[in-house]
Parts: C-alpha cells; structure tokens; sequence
C-alpha cells in the first residue's frame, strides 16, 4: 500500500505550485486522473498523449512553451529519462504500469510498495487530492477495477449504483459503463476537438449532467458521442464476423479512418467471448497499431517472444497489452504469437 507520507508529500508539492504541467494518457483513467487534480488543485494546463503512451524529449517544446514550476505525468506507461533530464523542472509520475527506473523523478507506483498493487492512476489521484470521488470511480472502473470506496459512490448516486463485482461486467454492461463510453468516444478524434471536450468536462459537477444530460454541458457530450458511436457500432458488426467459434483467436484488423476504435472493440469482444484471445489492429501508413486482450492468460511475455527479430513494440498489463507492428510483418508476428499457445 502507498504509505500516507507518500501521498501527503505529492499533495503538498501540488498545493504549493502555482503553474503546473500535466501529461496524461488519452484514456478514461489517465483522463479522470487529470480532471481530479486539475478540478482540485484549479491551476496548470492539460496535454494529452494522443499518438503512444510515451512522453520522449519529443514533448520538450511543450514545457518550453508553458514555463511550469511542476511537471505531473499521470497513467503514462514510459517516461524517458531524456525527457527528464531535458526538461529541467521538478517531476512528478503517478502510474501503475510495470516499474521502470529513472532518476530526477518523483515517482509514485504502488508497484513499489506491493507488487501485486496495480489500482489505477485516478485512485491515487483521488487519495492525493480527497475530491471528486465520481471521477476516480469513473477512471477506476475504465481500468477494470472496482474501487475501495465504490459503497460511498453508490450511496450518492444510487441511479448508478454499481450491483457486480465482476470488473469487467460493471466497465461494460452497469450504468457507470454508459458514462465511461460518452467520456472516451470524446476522448477521441481531433485534437481541437477532444480540448474542447475536455473542457466541457472540467466543468461538469455531477455525472447526472452526463447521463441525464440535464445540462448544456452534459448535453454536448452527449451529442458528440451519439455521433461517434455510429462509427463504432458499424466496425463492431464488422468485427464479429471475423469470429470463429472453434478458433482460440479473434483476430480484426481495420483500415484507417477518422477514429481509432481498437481499445474498445478489444474491450468488448474479451467480455463476450472470454475463452479468446483478442487482437484488434487498426492499419495505417505502413503499420498496424494493435490491442491485445485476454481473459486469464497473461500476454507480455509472449507477444515480446513473437517480436523476436521483428521492428515492433509492445507493453501494457498482464491482460490488456498495446503494440505497433509493420504491416509487412504482421503475418510473421501472429504466427510466432500463436505458436506459443500449441
């Protein structure tokens, strides 16, 4: 468990500045973590990471523009240490992928603490800034966790009471699960766009605004998702017909398009068909950004064997794996996958 100190001491790092600069992954869990310090804390500008879980020295002219006194990095799975080293300013990192070491870096991990302790990003964003529960819930549900404090949740809004203790039935089939998709189809798409929805939702107070769209504010979330979700609906048709049921394996690659829906077709498919393994691509100049799900089999370390002698990359969880892999080298890859489960 991360000791108290631990977290008193980001809390007061966090008070005391006066221009931070958060990162964050362009999920519902680093995007919650973000939305509960930034509502708390009422300072710093917001950058999402849009093209990997990665923040490389690539994003140093962003600090260069912003002139922060803090830098906060949250539910980021790589943090170089030539971003560090180039940045200058103190640095904060709250996230829950596997451990990796750095210097000049004040990293928060309950990885460090108990390595078996892998609750998500907006739970220690919530035990730091002790506000705004319904986003961690949101953010922690996102991440397949079912949080400590889900009673105190549920006791607020018992129209979302949440009524599983299966993680993967509450993030996909409970009323939280209707606010988690409108928040991350917002999360997606241009740039300019996914600002000004996060924008939108820095401002709202209550999930009620979401889910009953009792406000303007809830309303254009709502609308911009209503939107999106067409897009999504027609690729998940498209998906389950790449679906055999005495095969081990779903597998569905899809052609660019305006949006990126592999994280929340994979998510989906693994909840319906948990016997499989799932891997969605989406295919674009020359590469396929791929996500990788299983129900209880971990995936890491075979999909690192199945990259042997390939130009890819891959991480993630023991279940819920990301990768980029060459389109000319996509058959290669997925024989050497398979082979592994012979």
């Amino acid at each position: 468990m991360v000791p108290e100190n631990k977290l008193k001491e980001i809390r007061d790092i966090l008070e005391n500045s006066k221009n931070p600069l958060f990162f964050y992954d362009d999920d519902c869990d680093g995007t919650m973590s973000f939305a509960i310090l930034r509502k708390t804390y009422n300072k710093g500008k917001g950058i999402i990471l849009k093209t990997a879980p990665i923040l490389d020295e690539k994003f140093i002219k962003k600090v260069e523009e912003n002139y922060p006194d803090l830098i906060v990095v949250l539910d980021v799975a790589n943090l170089t240490q030539e971003f560090i080293d180039k940045a200058n300013v103190p640095i904060i990192w709250i996230d829950h992928h596997p451990i990796l070491k750095r210097k000049k870096v004040n990293y928060l991990n309950p990885l460090l603490f108990d390595d078996q302790d892998t609750r998500p990003t907006s739970y220690w964003a919530y035990k730091i800034a002790k506000k705004y529960e319904w986003l961690a819930t949101i953010g922690c549900v996102y991440d397949h966790y079912i949080p400590d404090f889900i009673d105190n949740f549920n006791k607020e809004f018992p129209f979302l009471a949440l009524k599983t203790k299966d993680p993967s039935t509450a993030k996909l089939e409970s009323e939280i699960a209707k606010i988690i998709k409108i928040i991350s189809f917002n999360l997606k798409g241009k740039t300019e766009d996914v600002k000004q929805s996060i924008n939108v939702l820095l401002k709202i107070e209550s999930p009620m605004e979401i889910t009953e769209q009792s406000t303007p504010l809830g309303k254009f979330l709502f609308k911009r998702y209503l939107k999106l979700n067409k897009e999504y609906e027609s690729l998940l048709e498209e998906s389950l017909k790449s679906l055999d049921k005495e095969d081990k394996f779903l597998v569905f690659i899809y052609p660019n398009q305006k949006t990126s829906f592999s994280t929340e077709l994979s998510n989906e498919l693994i909840h319906r068909y948990r016997d499989k393994i799932v891997l969605i691509g989406r295919e674009n100049r020359g590469l396929i950004k791929l996500s990788f799900r299983s129900f209880n089999t971990p995936l890491p370390e075979k999909i690192n064997k199945a990259l042997a002698g390939i130009n890819g990359h891959a991480g993630g969880h023991q279940f819920a794996c990301g990768g980029t892999i060459p389109s000319n080298d996509f058959e290669r890859f997925l024989d050497n996958f398979k082979r592994q489960f012979n």
